[in-house]
């Protein structure tokens, strides 16, 4: 039985949720079906949407919203932010040194192999420290959780984090709707992150910036599945909307076409993948990208927010050393737990996969999305065989977990609500200090029953409510 976090087994509210189920309790049911609506329309007018590659439909999609928050204790996401914290610190020291003095692979703690011949590992970034040593400027923390106190880590997202403008625009949706709520449950704002992120990149200009920093987003365009969040977030932050054809190298610097001539950009937010950010270092054919940004960045002349070469955060083997990696760079043992893995590039695991895979997980390494997985309790025998076929040929580009009871949080349905499984992504900033959204993204799987709560997989989204003391 999954963990309920707004209702105990008595049909009781949990503390958090106490003075919120007072107020859903009396209220008419066909007004918030009523809401629910006028939230969908908000989101269709505001053009919240994404887009699912490989669908014929894909151009256009609304990410489904529920009205009922999620809602955490001040002490709950306390020790949350902690072990976030450790988690991101040792993170940032992590690539550090594997593109410096590798102290990690000479301790023995993580296989050489693994690193050096890992498709993210950049071997252009050997040797460089980007300005203020830091690598990962904005991360996602993907957090589920199995009991009252039982939380886990899911995956580390240190390359370009996305969902942060879902988040935004739930929060200002529910404002908008229900604002009487924010002052009775005391709510922690989040719609301050546009200028905490602008602060906290303006931090991280580079040495040589004279003034006030020329902070710009760069977007693979309007075609991207991301590209309302990048419009988004230039938007709010005040700064420039960039594609790599605005920007181009002039004396050592990046600077951006504008009706005044060329204007320098001291910090990019980029949100173009590393093989496609410059075609002098990376993929010769990109188009999205800008020629020569990687010597001005070497140079120290340009803040590349996140660095290039964080992508092998992401990678799920590496994740799988989470433990030994926070502990070797903090010195201690990891506040927040990963998820069991077994890695399939081992013998023995491989062997343990295929004996048990209608109980387990297999995810690829480099996969996102919620694509290239099996869900093994709810594949069929031939979709087990098939897979079963992709680990022998390829073992190490798989990893396995078990089937976490994720908890769950009701959903607002015709007949009343229904219990659904949700994880949470909340966002962090770093500059010379570690800031923590209070709350983040909930994604939450809307069929009966679901694990899989990523938009592209048919998931949707809640507000998260971190409450104060």
């Amino acid at each position: 039985m999954a963990f309920d976090e707004m209702m105990t087994a008595d049909n009781e509210p949990r503390p958090p949720y106490k003075t919120y189920n007072s107020w859903f309790e009396s209220q008419d049911r066909s007004r918030l079906i009523a809401k629910s609506k006028e939230a969908e329309n908000i989101f269709r007018k505001t053009g919240i949407t994404f887009a699912v590659y490989g669908h014929a439909d894909s151009s256009e999609k609304l990410i489904p919203f529920d009205l009922i928050p999620r809602i955490i204790s001040a002490s709950e996401w306390r020790r949350l932010a902690q072990g976030i914290e450790q988690r991101v610190i040792a993170l940032n020291a992590f690539l550090d040194d594997i593109y410096h003095k590798q102290e990690i692979i000479k301790a023995g703690r993580i296989p050489r192999e693994l690193i050096e011949r890992n498709d993210a590992f950049l071997p252009q970034m050997i040797g460089m420290r980007p300005p203020g040593g830091v690598y990962t400027h904005i991360v996602g923390t993907d957090i589920v959780r199995t009991a009252e106190d039982q939380f886990y880590v899911l995956e580390d997202n240190a390359r370009t984090p996305s969902g942060v403008s879902y988040m935004l625009e739930n929060r200002e949706t529910m404002m908008q709707m229900f604002p009487d709520l924010f002052h009775e449950n005391r709510v922690q704002p989040v719609e301050n992150y546009p200028y905490l992120l602008r602060q906290s990149l303006a931090s991280l200009a580079p040495p040589g910036c004279q003034g006030k920093p020329r902070i710009a987003i760069l977007t693979p365009g309007i075609y991207n599945s991301a590209y309302y969040e990048h419009a988004f977030l230039a938007d709010q932050m005040g700064v420039e909307l960039v594609e790599g054809s605005d920007l181009r190298v002039i004396d050592g610097r990046v600077k951006m076409r504008t009706t005044r001539g060329y204007a320098q950009i001291d910090v990019l937010y980029r949100r173009v993948d590393d093989d496609y950010l410059d075609p002098l270092t990376f993929k010769p054919e990109s188009v999205l990208g800008v020629p020569g940004i990687m010597d001005v960045y070497r140079a120290g002349n340009i803040t590349i927010a996140n660095a290039p070469g964080t992508g092998i955060c992401d990678d799920k083997a590496i994740y799988s050393y989470m433990p030994e990696i926070v502990e070797f760079y903090t010195g201690r043992k990891a506040l927040l737990e990963n998820v069991p893995t077994w890695r399939c590039s081992e013998p023995d695991s491989l062997k343990y996969v295929l004996e048990n895979l209608a109980d387990l997980v297999i995810k690829e390494v480099h996969g996102s999305g919620g694509y290239g997985m099996l869900v093994g309790p709810t594949a069929t025998r031939k979709e087990r065989a098939l897979f079963a076929e992709k680990l022998k040929a390829r073992p190490g580009n798989y990893i396995a977990q078990p089937t976490l009871s994720l908890s769950t949080v009701p959903i607002l349905v015709n007949k009343g609500i229904a219990p659904r499984h949700v994880d949470l992504r909340p966002y962090v900033l770093v500059s010379d200090k570690v800031q923590i959204i209070p709350g983040g993204l909930t994604r939450v799987a809307l069929k009966a029953g679901s694990l899989v709560v990523n938009s592209s997989q048919g998931g949707g989204t809640k507000d998260t409510w971190v409450l104060e003391d």
